[in-house]
């Protein structure tokens, strides 16, 4: 951050223009290969399959099959895939496969803005 003289205030630095456009927004952001990022807060055992909340934290989902044996895991990816019409391929669980917040890699040619905007369109948000 600069003074008002022009200088450097020591430990700030200037953000490079193609880190700025990488920060996320919301719970969907890009990673460094390009992918789209989601942050899932997964909620198992549901009745059905739903997007619940989309908060500026992470994307709530209800998942209709049990917590056991990776089961809603891989309903999560399927039903996710659905929602953002890409194929079920495309959608990877990145990391929490034992906790309710996980990271879900898109490798689809989507933009986040397509993706936040589907989420929250069948959200109802």
């Amino acid at each position: 951050m600069p003074r008002k003289d022009g200088k450097e205030v020591k430990g700030h630095k200037k953000m490079p223009a193609q880190a700025a456009a990488q920060v996320p927004v919301g719970p969907v952001s890009r990673d460094k290969s390009g992918s789209v990022t989601i942050a899932i807060h997964a909620k198992p055992g549901s009745k059905q399959n739903a997007i619940t909340d989309v908060t500026a934290e992470a994307v709530g989902v209800a998942i209709a099959a049990p917590p056991t044996e990776g089961e809603a895991n891989a309903e999560l990816c399927r039903y996710l895939s659905k929602v953002l019409e890409v194929r079920k391929s495309d959608v990877v669980l990145e990391k929490g496969a034992k906790s309710r917040e996980k990271i879900v890699k898109i490798s689809a040619a989507i933009t986040p803005e397509t993706v936040l905007a589907k989420l929250r369109e069948v959200s109802g948000s």
